[in-house]
């Protein structure tokens, strides 16, 4: 089995920052796309920043400049780093992995339970 198990949200004024982590635990072979999304109250779950294995990143036009996504390989764990907040980026956080659990098997995707991040104004 495989976990995705986020971190670090919460409450925080407009112009703060906050560092969302996951780590992805179980039986993991490799993992090539790490990403973040966000589901707002009342929207479809957007993409908010993806890294792959080999580290190429791509933002949403909404975060770029403010947010940056990276991982550490050796402990599975992608990180979201984001600055100058604004109360429109309020969202429950989801963390996304394309992994394989074996060498022979395909690529699934699996995803976290989600934190939320509230800016209040």
């Amino acid at each position: 089995q495989v976990q995705l198990v986020e971190s670090g949200g919460g409450l925080v004024q407009a112009g703060g920052s906050l560092r969302l982590s996951c780590a992805a635990s179980g039986s993991i072979f490799s993992i090539n796309v790490m990403a973040w999304y966000r589901q707002a109250p009342g929207k479809q779950r957007e993409m908010v920043a993806i890294i792959t294995s080999g580290d190429s990143t791509n933002y949403a036009d909404s975060v770029k400049g403010r947010f940056t996504i990276s991982r550490d390989n050796a402990k599975n764990t992608v990180y979201l780093q984001m600055n100058s907040l604004k109360p429109e980026d309020t969202a429950v956080y989801y963390c996304h992995a394309n992994l394989r659990t074996g060498w022979a098997l395909a690529r699934k995707d699996y995803w976290g339970q989600g934190t939320q991040v509230t800016v209040s104004s």
